[in-house]
């Protein structure tokens, strides 16, 4: 027990002490990390928020209208009432599929969830969850517990009455019992935990550019150099991460900016087609029923 409890403690510091954590602990107030953000969109195909990662646990509540989420490359439909969980170091995507989309998304810093002391809670079920070797499922439906506690959470969150600190603190434990109880989806050691964090780490800045440079010609050997990777070694390791080859990726992209400007531009499918990175109108138009189902000709009609 003595040697698990170390273990534990030694997580724990692993956590605190990486710079990139820190970088990313951008909270409203640093003695109680997490925030909550209202998020609105108007238009269909609108990019709620880029394919990223990041080390909180992030919730997302669905209040109006539908969109589509995709993480660590499996896509998600929501609507209203869904629920949606992104854990340390999920790759997650978002974007509308209607007009006045509508959430709640709740982030969470893992250090608020720890104890002073290394006792039964902490070891059991806090220090896996902080550590993402515990990993929820990413869609909750119809499970009235986790509504509960997410909806309770918010409102104490936003009504700011004295002690609103500890009822939300309260709901968020109530909320990760009911996970805990129903929506494991899989556990990872923390060697496995660990690679994954470091692969993470050398992939990020390939998002990154293919989310600024996507329009443009990007070759494997580019995209590796910026990972400072081998050709191989970052085919394999990008594809572990994301579920998709590189060409299919950069092709994902390009397809869902070019679904926005089908929406709501007046250019033609043509310069549409140039604008994202496709020199052969035809070709655009065979991948873009493939991504999304109808050619860009039927969705342009339909708008």
């Amino acid at each position: 027990m003595l040697n698990f409890c170390k273990i534990v403690r030694q997580e724990v510091r692993d956590l605190d002490k990486s710079p990139m954590l820190r970088e990313e602990m951008d909270m409203p107030d640093p003695l109680f990390p997490m925030k909550i953000h209202r998020n609105r969109f108007g238009k269909s195909g609108q990019t709620t928020f880029p394919n990223h990662w990041h080390a909180h646990l992030e919730f997302i509540h669905v209040m109006e209208g539908e969109a589509r989420f995709t993480c660590n490359a499996e896509q998600y439909d929501a609507k209203p009432g869904d629920i949606f969980v992104f854990n340390s170091t999920d790759l997650h995507y978002g974007i509308t599929l209607s007009e006045n989309v509508f959430y709640y998304a709740i982030i969470i810093d893992p250090v608020l969830l720890h104890s002073r002391t290394v006792d039964a809670v902490e070891t059991k079920y806090i220090a896996p969850i902080a550590s993402s070797r515990l990993r929820f499922a990413n869609k909750v439906s119809d499970d009235p517990l986790v509504r509960e506690s997410l909806t309770s959470l918010i409102e104490e969150f936003f009504g700011e009455a004295f002690g609103y600190e500890l009822a939300v603190k309260s709901w968020i434990y109530r909320l990760l019992t009911a996970l805990l109880r129903h929506h494991v989806a899989v556990q990872f050691s923390h060697e496995e935990y660990s690679s994954r964090l470091r692969k993470l780490e050398r992939i990020d800045p390939v998002l990154r550019h293919i989310e600024e440079h996507y329009s443009r010609k990007l070759s494997v050997e580019e995209l590796a150099a910026v990972a400072k990777m081998s050709r191989y070694h970052f085919g394999r390791t990008f594809k572990e991460l994301t579920d998709r080859s590189v060409t299919d990726y950069i092709n994902f992209v390009r397809v869902n900016r070019s679904e926005f400007d089908l929406r709501h531009s007046d250019k033609t499918i043509t310069e549409i087609a140039l604008t994202h990175g496709f020199h052969d109108v035809y070709y655009f138009s065979r991948l873009f029923k493939s991504y999304k189902g109808v050619p860009p000709t039927a969705l342009r009609k339909t708008n």
